[in-house]
């Protein structure tokens, strides 16, 4: 009788310690489903130049196959259209390029007053900064000034994109590069690999900064061997089409005017948006592959080829 009744005491205590460790699992909260996530999209049509205004019920955000919930579509523009821009020469371009500086400044005087423009020249893997940031748009279009027109001892524009990546203060603006250079990577050589290419890529997407390119043709032998200035356009086009950029060539020449290239980038400036939509975490922050699209016809959506999803708390 004994035995049972020390046996049965025995099976309680076990049941009770049971029940209140699944009792103190219960209420440690399970890591969320979604998180919120954000990136700027720009709007452009397929052609023509009309685009339709775009509300957020036309926006479509996938995760692989699931369809996520968009959950702010907002124009930036007016008070919401604060863009902190940077121009960065490369001090390897010819200094032919000066014909084209006109068409810089009228492109930098032609920014609105919520746009704050640097001005930089990427020289020895780093960014000689010749005006930071600034709202005073003739300031900044005053320090433009020739290209050194010679190579550096590290010379790749994709450290010095990546210098001013890691110098760049956060914040809660639009950020935004030119880059005005022949692309080749004397310092990372060639081919599909580019470790330095591929860093400034990461980089500019975890930040969520979005470049621009416009091939202008550099010094020295390299500036006219057809393979490594095919090899230059090729990596400028990269870092633009993943970041939600664009890149613009006119063969292997400089144009003879930056305008039309100026005048699209302007356009598409004025037509971003910033998106907000609720994303499925990982175990930790990375980057992730999103599709972002619309039914609305003629219009397409552009973003970087991947967004930054912190994790789950």
């Amino acid at each position: 009788m004994r035995n049972r009744y020390f046996t049965l005491r025995i099976f309680m205590a076990f049941a009770v310690l049971a029940f209140g460790s699944r009792s103190m699992k219960s209420r440690v909260p399970d890591p969320p489903a979604t998180v919120p996530v954000h990136t700027v999209v720009t709007v452009e049509t397929r052609h023509g130049r009309e685009l339709p205004v775009i509300k957020a019920e036309d926006v479509q955000v996938y995760q692989g196959r699931e369809r996520l919930q968009v959950t702010d579509w907002v124009p930036l523009q007016g008070e919401r259209g604060g863009l902190e821009f940077f121009i960065l020469l490369d001090d390897a371009s010819s200094t032919t390029i000066g014909s084209q500086f006109e068409d810089l400044r009228e492109f930098m005087l032609s920014q609105p007053p919520t746009t704050a423009i640097g001005v930089g020249y990427m020289r020895d893997g780093a960014v000689d900064i010749a005006q930071n940031l600034t709202n005073d748009h003739a300031l900044a279009a005053s320090k433009l000034r020739l290209p050194l027109g010679s190579l550096g001892a590290f010379a790749s524009v994709y450290l010095s994109i990546s210098d001013l990546i890691k110098r760049w203060p956060e914040s809660a603006l639009r950020r935004e590069i030119l880059v005005v250079s022949d692309g080749i990577d004397q310092f990372g050589g060639t081919g599909p690999a580019n470790p330095y290419v591929d860093s400034v890529i990461e980089q500019a997407q975890r930040a969520g900064i979005i470049i621009y390119a416009i091939y202008a043709r550099g010094v020295g032998h390299y500036g006219h061997s057809f393979w490594r200035m095919n090899w230059g356009q090729n990596y400028l086009s990269q870092i633009a089409d993943e970041t939600g950029g664009e890149a613009y060539f006119l063969g292997y020449e400089t144009p003879v005017s930056f305008s039309p290239y100026l005048d699209d980038i302007k356009r598409r400036l004025n037509h971003q948006y910033l998106l907000a939509f609720l994303a499925k975490p990982g175990k930790k922050g990375e980057l992730q592959h999103f599709k972002i699209r619309t039914e609305v016809s003629n219009v397409e959506l552009v973003a970087p080829d991947r967004v930054y999803v912190p994790a789950g708390a």
